[in-house]
């Protein structure tokens, strides 16, 4: 059995970018025990005022897997554990499990911490006896062990027997500065098994981009505890993600760490973490990301809809991602027949329908559209090509001003305000529609208008909420006369898509894309009403 260890609260948070709020930690926490991790590392409370009102508050949290961890360090060279500060913040935090940290490299105790080689090993020593005298289950990270062990073997050695002596739980062996190769990690697990009896663990950062390799070369040699963070965030290039050594443990090497409604969780909590940290999701992440499993090679499409497993290594919904196929220039008929497979649109596998779709796509994208980030507006192509669609609204004509006006205020000072407004004229239901309205830059104006006039027909589109929006100039040569593709996300709360528009005119390939947007969202809602 192999033990689950998350520092995504403390070490996680170290990433550059990252500030979490206590309300922040506290819903990842939850979040991250649904999981099935057997502990979630919440911070240092010896450090800030921050991680001691999240342990304060942490008390009343009704962890249903996982055990909450303080983490903190030996105590001070030359004090005496009782009367060290860190230590005792440890024993006030209310935490039943303690995680510190240790020098096992003399080189480190030297230079770093300036003292003797004797005085290291009586502070690690002292401050396990300590907390284990409070009834605490005391972890130690001891701190580059692989590059100590490197340097000097037999000092790396002794430090974790003392603190195996000393009554530690499992010692755990950090690749603090992440340039260890999987060998390495191996060879010295296997070294450190014959020296001590206790469990042990791995730690292992990403600045080799070996961190999910070396946790599991170190599993393979007999480790049983394995530390990570969720999305593998963390300081520099971040620490071991378990969103990958999660299901490699479980689904390739046979190790049942958590629960199989525990992995179809996986992609969710790897989202939310993101959200919460206010990181937008990456893609292009291993089993989570909404790349993991996207097809673009018609060669690709083709097989997997008649072997799921020919490109993809393992199924999707295990770990809660789904298939995804891009469509784009480069596709056959194969991505459009697939697709259209998917949504529940009638397309015949014979017949002329898919090879007109293909032939209409390489035309779009020849004029600047581009399907596979908008996977949205591919969809509606798919279904106004259903003999008989009846879209929820059609665009009749706008118009968007922009205006400068320079006020002159009482004390004769100028100043200047930019206004934009949008008019729209929109058909639904054969009753023609004319709103107008005010925003902040044109598009936005567009948007008020258009929803003003959609609204009183769909109420529920009011849940739609333009997230992101991105403009690429295409033809640069051509400077302002440019051709130019727009690029809108929109998210329900719930759900989010991405529509695409593309025009030499940038309020007309906002429009398009903003129109797809909504569109969508009406039609996969049954016209929202």
């Amino acid at each position: 059995m192999v033990e689950l260890y998350d520092t995504t609260l403390r070490d996680g948070a170290q990433r550059e970018g990252i500030s979490l709020t206590v309300k922040d930690k506290i819903a990842i926490a939850r979040k991250i025990d649904e999981l099935g991790i057997s502990y979630i590392e919440g911070g240092w409370p010896g450090s800030n005022p921050k991680d001691v009102e999240f342990f304060s508050r942490a008390k009343d949290l009704d962890l249903q897997n996982a055990r909450l961890v303080a983490f903190g360090s030996t105590c001070h060279p030359g004090a005496k554990p009782e009367q060290d500060a860190n230590l005792l913040s440890l024993v006030e935090s209310g935490a039943t499990v303690v995680n510190i940290v240790a020098k096992g490299s003399d080189l480190h105790v030297r230079q770093v911490l300036q003292v003797e080689l004797e005085e290291n090993l009586r502070m690690i020593s002292k401050s396990i006896e300590f907390l284990k005298s409070h009834n605490l289950e005391v972890f130690v990270d001891i701190e580059h062990a692989f590059d100590g062990f490197k340097n000097n073997p037999e000092y790396t050695l002794e430090v974790l027997r003392i603190a195996s002596d000393a009554g530690a739980k499992c010692l755990v062996l950090c690749d603090t500065n992440g340039g260890a190769l999987p060998q390495e990690i191996a060879d010295m697990v296997k070294a450190v098994k014959k020296a001590v009896s206790v469990d042990l663990g791995i730690h292992a950062h990403n600045d080799g981009e070996l961190a999910v390799a070396n946790s599991l070369a170190a599993v393979m040699a007999g480790v049983n505890h394995v530390e990570g963070t969720i999305n593998g965030y963390g300081e520099r290039c971040g620490n071991a993600n378990l969103c990958s050594i999660i299901p490699a443990l479980k689904l390739k090497m046979g190790i049942d760490c958590v629960s199989d409604e525990q992995l179809s969780k996986l992609t969710e909590v790897s989202r939310f973490v993101s959200e919460v940290a206010n990181l937008s999701p990456d893609g292009h992440l291993p089993y989570v990301g909404s790349s993991a499993f996207s097809h673009k090679a018609g060669l690709h499409v083709s097989g997997i809809s008649k072997w799921s497993q020919s490109y993809q290594h393992i199924d999707p919904e295990l770990v809660g991602n789904k298939t995804r196929t891009l469509v784009s220039e480069l596709s056959g008929r194969s991505n459009i027949i697939f697709r259209a497979r998917e949504i529940g649109v009638p397309l015949p596998p014979s017949g002329t329908e898919a090879r007109k779709l293909v032939e209409q796509v390489k035309s779009l994208e020849s004029r600047g559209f581009q399907y596979e980030n908008a996977e949205a507006s591919f969809d509606l192509l798919l279904h106004r090509g259903v003999p008989g669609y009846q879209p929820p609204f059609e665009l009749v004509d706008f118009m968007v001003l922009v205006e400068k006006r320079r006020r002159q205020s009482s004390r004769n000072l100028s100043s200047e305000d930019m206004l934009s407004e949008a008019m729209v004229k929109v058909k639904i239901d054969g009753s023609i529609l004319h709103t107008a309205s005010e925003g902040d830059g044109p598009v936005n104006a567009l948007d008020n208008a258009l929803r003003k006039a959609l609204l009183a027909n769909y109420p529920s589109l009011s849940a739609v909420k333009l997230v992101d929006y991105k403009v690429r100039i295409l033809e640069q040569s051509t400077g302002t006369e440019s051709l130019v593709r727009v690029l809108i996300e929109s998210t329900d709360g719930e759900n989010q898509w991405r529509t695409v528009g593309s025009s030499t005119n940038i309020i007309e390939a906002s429009w398009l894309a903003l129109a797809d947007s909504l569109e969508y969202w009406l039609l996969r809602n049954n016209s929202g009403k």
